[in-house]
């Protein structure tokens, strides 16, 4: 009784503001990095706070833990005008490829999710565990090593968590790679405020774009973020790496889905062709590439929502994990995409 209760107050929170407006991008900005505030990392995931304050997260951090992140953005424009970060905070355990940071406002804490352990644990905001943990279901810990939890959100008026492992779990398909032409059969998953598993949701990915052998190609999910009214904007990532690197991109996807108007599955149920899969509508794609005359290769790992800007829009912003800038060749880019909600 207390989920289907859950499930009624997450239905409420969502409609009581009547019928929704599409979620529309106004402008996307040119990408931007800040080497001499921002050291080269492996950043995965970003939050906001409170203010130009943000966490995020390096799944090749140290030790366990998150960054204070401070961001600047004009209220005019939306471009980011600087960006600093402070050391880490730090629990002292060994890092567990963190790979998504969510506030959670009630506590005033940060939820991390690891790739390595599968858990998603609760820290203060000094670095320190507080030993609570999402109750995440069984079923998501067979998940591919490296496939794992990656993106991690909450939203405070729906009081729901949402979550997803990167590629399909193993009894749910193969992940899709440029030769495996096939769509990646994802589970959205949400939590209470109390932390215990609610609503679940299948998402069907797209085709691959690339059609060519690589010696790296793959898609997944890697960020979400949860909106007011209930829906999601999930980013659909695809990487296609070639010998030598020249020639190797990114391409990047969101889309909007609202759960509110799908049908949920069970963890006991194989998702299939046949399964109720959320309808999306595409928000906006880009392409990030390397080349002897390009080097604005981004691989975008985190994403929230930013301030809102003098005209009433709202921002998102962007992280990108550059492998601790690979060879020289990649930065810390940082995207601004300004929207209506």
């Amino acid at each position: 009784m207390k989920y289907l209760f859950s499930w009624f107050l997450f239905l409420f929170t969502g409609l009581s503001g009547g019928a929704q407006q599409p979620v529309e991008l106004v402008r996307a900005l040119p990408q931007q990095a800040f080497p001499q505030t921002v050291k080269a990392g492996n950043y995965s995931g970003i939050t906001h706070i409170r203010g130009n304050r943000y966490a995020v997260v390096n799944d090749k951090s140290p030790k366990a833990g998150f960054y204070f992140c401070y961001i600047d953005i004009d209220a005019v424009s939306g471009s980011i005008r600087k960006v600093s970060m402070d050391s880490l905070r730090t629990c002292g355990l060994p890092n567990r490829d963190e790979e998504g940071v969510a506030y959670f406002p009630k506590r005033n804490t940060l939820f991390v999710a690891g790739e390595e352990d599968k858990k998603i644990v609760e820290y203060n905001l000094d670095g320190t565990l507080t030993g609570r943990a999402l109750n995440t279901p069984a079923i998501f810990r067979t998940a591919r090593r490296n496939l794992s939890y990656e993106a991690l959100t909450y939203n405070a008026r729906t009081h729901r968590f949402w979550t997803s492992s990167e590629g399909p779990l193993p009894m749910d398909g193969e992940v899709a790679t440029s030769l495996r032409r096939t769509r990646n059969r994802i589970r959205l998953q949400s939590f209470d405020d109390d932390l215990q598993p609610a609503e679940q949701f299948a998402y069907r990915m797209d085709i691959p774009v690339a059609k060519d052998s690589a010696i790296n190609s793959q898609t997944g999910v890697s960020a979400m973020i949860a909106l007011d009214d209930g829906r999601l904007i999930v980013l659909e990532r695809e990487l296609f790496f070639v010998k030598g690197y020249f020639g190797s991109w990114f391409n990047e996807k969101l889309y909007v889905v609202d759960p509110r108007e799908g049908k949920q599955v069970d963890s006991s149920e194989l998702l299939t062709d046949a399964s109720p899969f959320l309808k999306k509508r595409l928000l906006y794609e880009w392409r990030t590439g390397i080349s002897l005359l390009s080097h604005d290769l981004a691989n975008y790992e985190g994403m929230c929502l930013g301030p809102k800007l003098a005209d009433g829009s709202r921002t998102i912003i962007l992280i990108a994990d550059s492998q601790d800038q690979y060879m020289g060749l990649l930065n810390d880019w940082f995207k601004v995409l300004i929207v209506r909600l």
